[in-house]
């Protein structure tokens, strides 16, 4: 009996092979025709040369970057004046299981005067942080800048980086540009904006003078703390680079292995304001990047990206 089953199975087993193949093949043709491709030995290895780069050390490193400039009062005045509601601003991070740490509690609520370093490990504490002193600083860019423009006085509070902080004592527009948190010299709000304008974010188009979005008004919130203690232009981009990186893991991994292999630079070379321009940085010149890896071959599966534009 199983003699006599053996040729039938074989031949089903034929048979099924040919069918899936037909019915497989017009879906494999649409697949090619929107950039699909099959992986090779060739992008098997250059996968595995890539995760032995260490690439993602660039672009986070373990130990952070150092920014030259220190917390101060911020926490204390910010937390006095009502645009962060320590309580709510400590829940939010229990939410997310990732609490407080007593360092971090003592920076909002008592100050500090340790030189801020990004990490891995207090990347979203320093986003929200700056988010409200971006928010609440005095400043030109909000008070006659993109957001004016295109918000006007009134539709100001309908941005995500407005609309969207939820963390205050109060509607956040309260706290809007109120209070001179860091006060900057006419030629240091000259620089601010400079720099801001010529900074992107790969979440859209807009740049740092826009600051729309928690990471541009953090990221205002940073460059102004900078400029008030000294920090030169390029010390500004350079810090700006490694801030957004820390956000953004992901998309400038992306960037950093774009610019590796076809312009054969480390993270660390890549000129600063070339790669904060929107040719790069913003979500289109991202996405340029991204489809020029994904055109050769070469897209690797980046880290966790970071949280969205909220809280």
């Amino acid at each position: 009996m199983k003699n006599k089953l053996l040729p039938i199975l074989l031949v089903s087993v034929v048979a099924n092979t040919i069918l899936a193949a037909f019915l497989l093949a017009p879906k494999l043709a649409v697949w090619r025709a929107n950039g699909f491709k099959p992986a090779s030995k060739t992008n098997t290895t250059q996968a595995t040369s890539a995760s032995k780069d260490n690439l993602f050390d660039e672009v986070n490193p373990v130990a952070g970057f150092k920014i030259n400039a220190s917390y101060g009062q911020l926490g204390p005045k910010m937390t006095a004046m009502g645009v962060i509601d320590p309580d709510k601003f400590k829940n939010t991070y229990e939410k997310s299981n990732q609490p407080l740490t007593v360092e971090q509690e003592q920076i909002l609520l008592k100050g500090s005067d340790e030189k801020i370093t990004i990490t891995r490990e207090n990347s979203y504490f320093l986003l929200n942080y700056f988010w409200a002193v971006g928010l609440a600083n005095k400043s030109k860019i909000l008070d006659e800048g993109e957001m004016i423009k295109y918000g006007g006085k009134e539709g100001a509070g309908n941005f995500a980086s407005t609309g969207g902080w939820s963390l205050a004592r109060g509607n956040a527009m309260s706290y809007y540009s109120k209070s001179a948190l860091i006060p900057l010299t006419k030629e240091q709000e000259a620089l601010v904006e400079l720099v801001a304008s010529n900074i992107y974010r790969p979440c859209c188009n807009n740049s740092t003078a826009f600051p729309d979005c928690n990471h541009g008004m953090a990221l205002l919130g940073v460059l102004q703390l900078m400029v008030s203690n000294g920090a030169t232009e390029r010390e500004m981009y350079e810090a700006a680079k490694y801030v957004n990186a820390f956000w953004f893991p992901g998309n400038y991994y992306d960037l950093a292995l774009y610019f590796k292999n076809k312009e054969g630079k480390s993270f660390n070379d890549i000129d600063a304001k070339t790669l904060l321009s929107k040719d790069y940085s913003s979500a289109s010149g991202w996405q340029g990047a991204k489809q020029w890896l994904a055109d050769k071959g070469l897209v690797q599966r980046p880290p966790k990206q970071a949280g969205g534009c909220g809280v």
